[in-house]
């Protein structure tokens, strides 16, 4: 794996995706469930960050990994209410879904392994 291929620039790839597509929400929706998205994101973003810079990695990781599900849902409902279209819902599935197996391999890993987040800033 490639050092720009760590979880932190897949979080902020998403990110860069996400943002644009929360912009076009309509006005009641932008600033309710498009910023409960945004916020969620950064979070798990967060919890990352903490889990690489902590001795108990687990607790920040099954935070990281509820959140990330918390948005999947949001997500899953912005796309009911007809806020994002088949394909934008479709790529940001991939996206988060591969933030998601990255966070449970690295809970998997064990302690003192090489994670996905070996070198966190190498693509900033």
């Amino acid at each position: 794996m490639a050092e720009s291929d760590n979880i932190l620039t897949r979080l902020h790839d998403l990110l860069l995706y996400v943002v644009p597509q929360l912009n076009r929400f309509p006005r009641d929706q932008k600033f309710v469930l498009g910023d409960r998205i945004e916020t969620k994101l950064l979070e798990v973003q967060e919890h990352c960050l903490r889990a690489y810079y902590s001795r108990d990695k687990r607790a920040h990781l099954l935070e990281a990994n509820l959140t990330l599900e918390v948005t999947r849902h949001l997500i899953r409902l912005a796309h009911g209410l007809r806020l994002v279209s088949n394909h934008t819902y479709g790529v940001l599935a991939e996206k988060v879904d591969e933030v998601g197996r990255m966070i449970g391999g690295w809970l998997k890993a064990p302690a003192g392994a090489r994670t996905f987040l070996s070198a966190p800033f190498a693509a900033l």
